[in-house]
């Protein structure tokens, strides 16, 4: 039995009619998280011609044949090795003038072969226009549907349920190294159902959880230090994101004191996310909390981002983003305080904007754990 393919196609239609908005007759979609979205496609080689008046035509190599035909068994399939030139000839066979294209993934050399290929097809005629439609698709991933908040939350609740396990069964503990835990956490995301971690899981202790993305590495754990662990899981190509900081053995009350900070700056962000909320001001809620404490150098990054098929997409929530809050958009907010040489604290929640309260999707404690 077919899979049901009315979300991608509807996905489709939306792209379609920003081409015909943009006096396109078709757009050439050869970002692959792109083409998964609009495709349901997971292979490592394919392409999709998106057409103004339907017809459209996805494009990969022989490798994948059998699996183009169960995920995309509603769009017309060409089979070729080199993808792009075989879509960029159908355009023009199917009378395309003027096409677009992601000028934000076609490389320079890309964009030369493309338009060679366009005008060899034109067999001396004049050949198609180039347009770039920007990321006109990633425009459309910002907001997300129920299936993929559902994929969101699942993603969540295996990173979540991973750090619980392992802080019950006792492996963060002193003597540990930032890899093996890092290993270990990685491990029991994938026991439990992720396809793999997110990124690169961080695990920092003592002066390095100063380090905002440290990589693991032989540093041992050991009593009264700051671990600050920032991991997530991937779920059906959907990404989690979770920073929590923890302290082994007994906290300083410096440690206590920063830690309140940012646990105020995060709750402060968190209430910000509302729709048609300046995603500067989202991040000003946050870091005025952190700058009113003198501690405005300490935090050297955005307040949040976007996540759903990339673990960073649109929206950018920081002092350079511009644009407002939808309902719908996965963010995170992750303040934190980095004290070269002696150590820091980043909390991070993923959250779902809506038109009421943002939904939490990573559900695991932020009261300061000492283990």
């Amino acid at each position: 039995m077919s899979r049901d393919t009315r979300r991608e196609a509807g996905r489709r239609d939306v792209l379609r009619a920003t081409a015909a908005e943009r006096g396109l007759d078709a757009v050439l979609v050869t970002n692959l998280l792109n083409v998964r979205y609009l495709t349901g496609f997971t292979g490592s080689n394919g392409a999709l011609l998106v057409r103004a008046d339907g017809g459209d035509v996805f494009g990969t190599d022989g490798r994948y044949t059998t699996q183009a035909g169960t995920q995309v068994p509603d769009v017309e399939l060409v089979v070729d090795r080199a993808t792009v030139p075989a879509l960029a000839r159908e355009a023009v066979r199917r009378g395309g003038v003027r096409i677009g294209y992601e000028s934000h993934d076609l490389t320079v050399d890309g964009l030369h072969g493309l338009e060679q290929v366009l005008a060899d097809a034109a067999a001396g005629g004049t050949a198609p226009e180039l347009a770039s439609v920007r990321r006109a698709v990633e425009a459309q991933r910002i907001i997300k549907d129920d299936n993929e908040i559902e994929l969101l939350r699942r993603a969540c609740a295996v990173a979540d349920q991973a750090l619980a396990e392992l802080a019950a069964e006792g492996a963060l503990r002193p003597g540990r190294t930032e890899l093996e835990v890092g290993r270990e956490l990685d491990a029991r995301m994938l026991a439990l159902g992720a396809e793999a971690p997110s990124f690169e899981t961080i695990v920092a202790a003592g002066a390095n959880s100063a380090i905002p993305h440290h990589r693991p590495d032989r540093t041992e754990l050991r009593a009264g230090d700051f671990l600050k662990l920032d991991f997530g899981a991937t779920v059906e190509g959907y990404h989690s994101d979770m920073t929590r900081t923890l302290v082994l053995g007994h906290a300083a009350d410096w440690q206590r004191e920063i830690y309140a900070l940012v646990a105020a700056s995060q709750a402060a962000g968190r209430a910000a996310l509302a729709v048609g909320a300046d995603v500067v001001a989202v991040d000003s809620a946050a870091r005025d909390v952190i700058v009113a404490a003198g501690h405005g150098e300490h935090f050297t990054h955005g307040l949040g981002h976007g996540v759903g098929l990339e673990i960073h997409e649109a929206p950018g929530i920081g002092q350079l983003g511009a644009g407002t809050l939808a309902a719908g958009m996965a963010v995170t907010v992750e303040p934190g305080v980095y004290l070269p040489g002696h150590g820091g604290v980043r909390i991070e929640d993923t959250l779902i904007v809506t038109d009421d309260a943002p939904e939490l999707l990573t559900l695991t404690s932020k009261e300061l754990l000492v283990l």
